[in-house]
């Protein structure tokens, strides 16, 4: 089982323009669309689609409407009774440009925090990986995530952590006590750990394993470092490599991470190796750039069989 924790979740509301974003301008809307969603959550609903068994946890009242939406999309979501989830805004353009305007929700009460942390660890033990994604929510210390992967290395998960900013670089300098499994930043997220421009990161492959590769000698077994256009590349103690998506007319790229992140852990759970592992996350990282809003794909939309990965080879301390 895929067990997943969104501490901040969000109904995401995106809005396709006909033309060109415009400051300042009147423009009408071609599409609005609003799903419940959040990192977590979107992992969570790939993995219905997939046939793999999962659980949500997230802070919402059980009768909310957020959590009424997942229950009839099948997915099953364990609630924390809290406040409304927030409102996030993408405004897509017609090239595949997204513009997101993302809240910062409700506060989380220590109690509501705690209750969060034992529902994980009561599902955990149950569960092949725990994803611990998103952003935190205002009354959460920076190091919360930190000690949800510590307190969680007794347990027989492994543990996947997508986040960023603060709560991201907390696990970092936490390590090795707080030992992810599976970290998944993309460029920008890369370059704010382990140093460099997120540009250059992003146009050169190479560069990307390097530094992901300073996080594996750090503790972390594995760095799924996405790319954008350039696909992802992988690290991890035995190696690195390099996939690039197949081409793909962008839609939106809100859910694409997330998407590529359940594409490596359904790999994993197939027992694959690592560059078939990779394939799968690139797949379907592409695939879900091809939907409007957050659209996750399902298996039959994705063509990990067109994903070119090659093995990069890095230099000792390089």
């Amino acid at each position: 089982m895929i067990l997943t924790l969104t501490a901040n979740p969000s109904i995401d509301r995106t809005v396709t323009l006909a033309g060109r974003l415009e400051r300042g301008a009147v423009q009408r809307a071609e599409s609005v669309i609003s799903q419940a969603g959040g990192k977590g959550v979107n992992i969570s609903r790939a993995a219905v689609a997939a046939g793999v068994p999962t659980t949500a946890v997230l802070p919402a009242s059980p009768d909310d409407p957020f959590v009424l939406e997942l229950a009839a999309g099948g997915i099953p979501c364990d609630p924390v009774p809290a406040g409304p989830p927030r409102v996030n805004l993408t405004i897509s353009e017609p090239d595949g440009t997204t513009t997101k305007l993302n809240s910062p929700g409700p506060t989380a009460t220590p109690e509501v925090l705690d209750a969060l942390a034992g529902r994980l660890r009561h599902h955990a033990a149950g569960s092949a990986w725990v994803v611990l994604a998103g952003s935190l929510p205002p009354g959460a210390g920076a190091n919360w995530y930190a000690d949800l992967v510590a307190d969680l290395a007794s347990g027989p998960a492994r543990v996947a952590v997508d986040t960023s900013d603060a709560p991201l670089a907390a696990l970092v300098a936490a390590l090795p006590t707080a030992q992810p499994q599976l970290l998944k930043p993309n460029c920008h997220e890369l370059a704010s750990v382990a140093g460099g421009d997120a540009d250059d990161l992003e146009a050169d492959p190479l560069a990307a394993a390097a530094a992901a590769r300073t996080l594996v000698d750090a503790g972390v077994e594995a760095v799924l470092a996405t790319l954008g256009a350039r696909g992802a590349v992988l690290v991890t103690r035995a190696g690195a490599w390099h996939a690039t998506p197949p081409p793909v007319e962008v839609v939106s790229t809100v859910g694409a991470g997330d998407s590529s992140l359940f594409g490596y852990l359904l790999g994993d759970l197939r027992r694959q190796d690592p560059a078939h592992r990779l394939a799968l996350a690139v797949a379907y990282g592409s695939a879900a750039a091809g939907l409007p809003g957050t659209t996750i794909p399902n298996p039959s939309q994705v063509r990990a069989e067109l994903v070119p990965v090659r093995e990069l080879h890095l230099t000792l301390g390089g």
